[in-house]
């Protein structure tokens, strides 16, 4: 194993510890609501760990999570159908979607059975999802860019 390689994973454990400790003390220690979710973690893989990957990009990483997020709350909220159905329908349904508006995050795919199995109202979109995204794509700009010294975004 050659330094660089210990070296990058060292950094990126670090700043995924940070960020998704940020995400997770806004929402166990303060009044302010949901900033987390477990696709959340994956990104962090991208984000700092291949951050010149077109998927790390801040626009995929917030429109991805938003789009599919949203088609999850769509499908289950007007879509009639037992959840056996409705799940692998949201999720191809928003895969698809990323990829056509080319905001593709991978982690964000598994949003739509997040947001079925938790029965989550349109409020989610706010909270977690968009206050989530701007927290971790702020944080991606300034880790990667100013601690890091890597070419971001």
């Amino acid at each position: 194993m050659t330094k660089d390689k210990i070296y990058k994973s060292l950094l990126a454990a670090l700043f995924s510890t940070i960020t998704i400790g940020i995400l997770t003390l806004l929402t166990y220690k303060t009044n302010f609501g949901l900033f987390l979710i477990a696709s959340f973690g994956s990104s962090m893989v991208l984000l700092y760990g291949y951050p010149e990957s077109p998927f790390a990009k801040p626009k995929n990483i917030l429109f991805g999570h938003l789009v599919t997020s949203a088609i999850g709350i769509l499908f289950y909220n007007y879509i009639p159908l037992p959840i056996y159905i409705l799940i692998p329908l949201a999720v191809g349904f928003g895969v698809g979607l990323m990829i056509f508006l080319d905001v593709t995050h991978p982690p964000a795919g598994g949003n739509p059975i997040i947001v079925i199995l938790g029965s989550v109202s349109f409020e989610y979109l706010l909270s977690p999802i968009l206050t989530g995204c701007l927290i971790i794509v702020v944080f991606g700009i300034l880790l990667n860019k100013f601690v890091a010294q890597k070419k971001y975004p």
